[in-house]
């Protein structure tokens, strides 16, 4: 790929100073950090610092393997593909695998990294890591947390791409994740 960044984008960088920590949750952290940019303006920024996170494209039949699951910040169901967090330690791959399986009940023969972003870099200094599952076998059985409540579906490519952005398909990382198989399917990249 190209690259888009030149010499003179340096003075674009600010210096990350020192960070303190206003609040802890179970999953996430709020900071503030005090940076300086390279003509020396300083301020202090919000930082959410979070786990990286997983999002699994399942092939199945020709189709996606989907879940519905309730998301309290929307206060309504959310059509999306598997995924979730990476434990402390896990590789990405790994959780992918894991939480395929937890949500779907649907082991991946194959699986293939699409990419992988940052859900907001104004605001988060965690990523999100995308993959394609092929090649799925059930197990039988779903291994869900004790807070998560999923049902699964099949869906075709079709019903995805129009259902991105509706009510019932309101994450934004789904349509990134989608790009990134798009994508995967017109370049092998």
């Amino acid at each position: 790929m190209k690259n888009y960044f030149s010499k003179d984008d340096e003075k674009l960088k600010w210096k990350t100073g020192e960070s303190k920590s206003l609040l802890k949750t179970v999953v996430f952290e709020v900071t503030s950090r005090h940076n300086t940019s390279s003509t020396g303006v300083e301020g202090d920024y919000i930082i959410t610092k979070a786990p990286d996170w997983v999002i699994v494209v399942a092939e199945l039949n020709n189709n996606f393997l989907m879940v519905k699951q309730w998301r309290h910040g929307e206060q309504a169901l959310s059509v999306e593909f598997p995924g979730g967090v990476i434990d402390d330690g896990e590789d990405p791959e790994t959780a992918a695998r894991r939480e395929l399986q937890e949500e779907t009940g649907y082991k991946a023969g194959k699986m293939i990294k699409l990419g992988s972003v940052n859900p907001n870099p104004a605001l988060f200094c965690n990523h999100v890591h995308v993959y394609l599952a092929q090649e799925l076998k059930s197990t039988g059985k779903q291994d869900l947390d004790d807070d998560e409540f999923i049902n699964c579906m099949e869906l075709s490519m079709d019903e995805v791409l129009q259902g991105m952005g509706t009510k019932q398909f309101p994450h934004a990382l789904m349509s990134t994740a989608l790009c990134f198989y798009l994508r995967y399917k017109q370049f092998g990249c």
